[in-house]
């Protein structure tokens, strides 16, 4: 399994956790942590996600990508060692 972390941001509206999840779900990509919140209207979400390794990180960014924009948000992925590398102190 590979760690990776997805971040969503955009302005709120209903479903996007669930359109998200259940996509990552049927991707087979399993959720190991959620954090979201909504700031003036803006909604906020990082997910750290446990991926097999048959899963092609590449397509699943795409497809991802694709989805943020059919939900009106930006969606990231990123693998954990490049996130840790990038926001060490």
């Amino acid at each position: 399994m590979n760690k990776t972390i997805i971040t969503v941001v955009g302005k709120d509206s209903i479903g996007i956790i669930a359109k998200i999840c259940t996509y990552l779900s049927d991707a087979r990509v399993n959720m190991l942590d959620i954090s979201q919140t909504i700031v003036d209207g803006f909604f906020n979400m990082i997910m750290v996600v446990d991926m097999p390794s048959e899963v092609d990180f590449g397509k699943l960014n795409d497809e991802l990508q694709l989805l943020g924009e059919e939900l009106g948000v930006i969606i990231k992925m990123q693998r954990e060692d490049i996130f840790n590398k990038m926001h060490r102190i």
